[in-house]
């Protein structure tokens, strides 16, 4: 029962994210109104059948806004978590096929990254940094390695003992071989699960910092961006806040049940 539940949910969860997909990709068939057209007459006006989702404090369409803004959120979240997976990858499959000396360095390095608070890392990096969409999904991406290279160095320490490794050994199989031919794609299932839930993460916090005024900046619309207009109307304009955070609240969710879902898959034996 509590599996069929899962699966269940997890399939809520990918029809969710294809729904976003679909909105994000046909965002100027779906879009009503241009998202930075501004109209000084319809300031803050509640849903209605013109603007289903209001406007905000210049007259542009909430729900234009969202629909452009789920290009921007999830282009974060995907691009910031494969440039993860790929640095996490490389570190975590050479320290796990090394071993010694390489392996030790590397992974005192990634104790040593794991050390800082990631959000205040991230905020001093984009600090320095010009606040622009390829920073932050570079930034979120490089901040968020080191689990993916402890996943793969823990696979690939079981896999190397395997009898096809040594035979490869014996072939004369180069090392670079090996490791793209035999260890990376036998160990990359945790690693599925792990992005999964890790592009949630990542929207999370390019809306945290586009809330904070230091992420995606105006007029390009992002969910971070479009609840920060409306902090200040919040109580005159409820739908300001409120759309913007439901659609974040539901991608988030639905990744995180894909995740959970995709575990389930990936790894039968493991079952809360």
């Amino acid at each position: 029962m509590i599996k069929e539940m899962k699966n269940k949910m997890a399939l809520a969860g990918l029809i969710f994210i294809v729904v976003i997909l679909l909105f994000a990709v046909l965002a100027p068939v779906i879009s009503p109104y241009d998202p930075a057209s501004i109209d000084t007459k319809s300031v803050l006006s509640p849903p209605s059948k013109a603007h289903i989702f209001g406007t905000d404090t210049l007259g542009r369409d909430i729900f234009s806004r969202i629909v452009y803004g789920a290009r921007i959120s999830l282009s974060v979240g995907l691009i910031a978590v494969g440039i993860a997976v790929l640095v996490g990858v490389f570190f975590g499959s050479i320290a796990g096929y090394y071993g010694g000396k390489i392996d030790y360095v590397i992974m005192r390095f990634v104790d040593i990254m794991l050390c800082f608070p990631t959000l205040f890392l991230i905020l001093a990096v984009i600090a320095i940094l010009e606040p622009s969409i390829f920073n932050i999904m570079a930034v979120i991406g490089l901040t968020g390695w080191m689990g993916v290279a402890r996943l793969i160095r823990a696979e690939v320490l079981t896999i190397k003992e395997r009898d096809y490794v040594a035979a490869s050994k014996v072939m004369g199989a180069s090392d670079a071989w090996i490791i793209l031919k035999h260890l990376i794609p036998n160990a990359i299932g945790p690693v599925m699960v792990s992005a999964t839930l890790g592009v949630g993460g990542a929207i999370l916090t390019e809306s945290a910092l586009s809330f904070l005024g230091i992420g995606v900046q105006p007029p390009t619309p992002s969910w971070g961006n479009i609840l920060m207009d409306g902090k200040s109307t919040l109580g005159v304009a409820w739908w300001l806040t409120i759309y913007p955070g439901v659609f974040i609240l539901l991608t988030v969710l639905s990744y995180n049940l894909l995740g959970e879902g995709l575990r389930d898959m990936l790894e039968p034996r493991i079952h809360n």
